[in-house]
């Protein structure tokens, strides 16, 4: 590289150093946010619990409610809770394992309990609603209840939501709103889950 290269490099960064730090000197807002991590990809809920690990590993309080999943392992429960992170499971798996609608409502209905007290609750710092999207979809739960939690949570907890199919009303309310595409995907060539990867 020649000097007269190093001193074109250098004027772009410079360039663009000056428009970062513009912008971080004009974000000043300090609240709790609101994520969704939505589409039809893997990874919102890896990306939900890693949210929760940057939050816990800064001291923060987090709390985790688990829509959709069963009773079967899960890698992030079980390193989140030796770490004090109160989780809530909904239990029942999903809605074509238990072929039982009042009965998934039921549980749906239990964990939305247990996730507003969450979302009331402002010695908790971060709440994550996994896969809460399928059960406001699904009507288990009801949307307007849903945002009247969130808008009136502390002005200080953030929350994230993960699941597909996130409704217009909650992507509009949130701060941070991003997508997961699938390109390809392990399942499809006849892969099974692996542990510790997607379990």
């Amino acid at each position: 590289m020649t000097d007269k290269d190093n001193a074109k490099h250098k004027a772009r960064m410079q360039e663009q150093k000056a428009k970062v730090d513009e912008r971080i000197a004009a974000a000043q807002e300090d609240k709790g946010l609101l994520l969704v991590i939505t589409g039809n990809g893997k990874g919102k809920s890896t990306s939900g619990f890693g949210t929760v690990a940057r939050a816990v590993g800064h001291g923060l309080k987090a709390a985790v409610v688990q829509y959709v999943k069963g009773t079967w392992d899960c890698g992030e429960r079980d390193l989140l809770e030796k770490n004090g992170v109160e989780f809530h499971v909904m239990g029942t798996g999903f809605t074509w394992e238990t072929q039982d609608k009042q009965k998934d409502i039921a549980a749906a209905q239990s964990a939305w309990q247990h996730s507003k007290k969450l979302l009331a609750d402002p010695t908790i710092d971060l709440v994550l609603l996994d896969e809460i999207t399928y059960m406001v979809t699904y009507k288990y739960i009801d949307l307007d209840e849903v945002l009247e939690a969130l808008n009136a949570r502390p002005k200080d907890q953030h929350v994230v939501i993960t699941g597909r199919a996130c409704h217009r009303a909650i992507i509009e309310l949130a701060d941070t709103v991003s997508e997961v595409r699938p390109i390809k995907h392990a399942f499809d060539s006849g892969i099974k889950a692996q542990k510790g990867i997607d379990w």
